[in-house]
């Protein structure tokens, strides 16, 4: 049976433009909307109730409210609440753990409270920034070594589509960034990079003997030799991480919904956004010119 041949590279405008028009909604979102940070990075108290099963969302914003915790955010767990708020004091916050416990008939030892400080907010912001700062700049070195700069400078690009597409959609629907989130952007990246460095390999492979077609012709052949790679690759890594998304628990689904997003996002720049960018600057070699005009490539 003969395989499907796509012609990534003769559509490359419209995957382009298919990922700029995202990329512009993405970084719009974030203008207008901004994100919004967990506690972890902004301060605040997180107070977790276990073995609650009785009481409902309304009774537990109720204790919240008459224990004045301002601008609480509750959520379910599997046995119980957790209420979010923007208290940094670990005085008032226990005193309105306390107070809600009493409320709402939780013992003592089913009630657990964490509070961070604006400070330690502030070191975390900074830790995550410099995680993803040092991981970009060693991605760089490490593919301009291995293969090219060009590689490098491409497959970056493709990255930074992964992330800022991710928190886009973080900014537009409102969701919460932890650092779960900044963790599955860091292995987003890692998975995001393998795709990409598969499809250069087989590219640079291909390039050492292109004699008879325009370096675009064959990129497109690449593309097509990894293809059902990439698919493999790509529905193994995703399958489990939907699976973690649907039947997880609030933690690891947080998890789970940014790796959904990148995973989805990594597979398409690989191929739409990585590859036709890295071409398309090849092509403006002299030797590959003078290949394109002599075999006509298509424009």
């Amino acid at each position: 049976m003969r395989r499907p041949y796509i012609d990534f590279m003769g559509n490359r405008r419209w995957m382009l433009i298919a990922s700029s028009i995202v990329i512009v909604i993405a970084i719009a979102s974030l203008a207008v909307r901004g994100i919004n940070l967990g506690i972890e990075f902004k301060g605040g108290t997180v107070i977790t109730f276990s073995n609650l099963k009785t009481a409902t969302i309304a009774d537990v914003r109720t204790a919240a409210a008459d224990a004045k915790v301002a601008d609480a955010q509750v959520q379910t767990t599997s046995d119980g609440f957790i209420v979010r708020s923007i208290e940094t004091s670990t005085t008032v916050a226990d005193g309105q753990a306390t107070a809600m416990a009493a409320a709402l008939k939780v013992a003592a030892t089913d009630t657990q409270v964490s509070t961070i400080g604006p400070e330690w907010g502030a070191n975390i912001t900074n830790a995550a920034l410099l995680a993803l700062t040092v991981s970009i700049i060693a991605i760089l070195l490490y593919v301009s070594i291995r293969f090219e700069y060009k590689m490098a400078v491409t497959g970056v690009l493709a990255l930074a589509h992964d992330v800022i597409i991710t928190l886009g959609l973080y900014a537009l629907i409102g969701r919460e960034l932890t650092p779960n989130t900044v963790a599955a952007l860091l292995t987003i990246m890692g998975y995001s990079l393998y795709d990409t460095i598969v499809v250069f390999h087989r590219i640079r492979e291909n390039t050492q003997n292109l004699t008879k077609k325009s370096f675009m012709a064959m990129a497109n052949d690449s593309l097509n030799q990894v293809l059902a790679r990439w698919i493999n690759t790509g529905l193994s890594s995703l399958i489990p991480v939907v699976c973690l998304l649907v039947l997880g628990g609030s933690t690891l689904k947080d998890f789970a919904f940014a790796l959904t997003i990148g995973l989805v996002s990594g597979a398409y720049s690989s191929i739409a956004v990585a590859s036709p960018l890295y071409a398309m600057w090849k092509e403006r070699e002299p030797r590959f010119q003078a290949l394109a005009k002599k075999y006509a490539a298509s424009k």
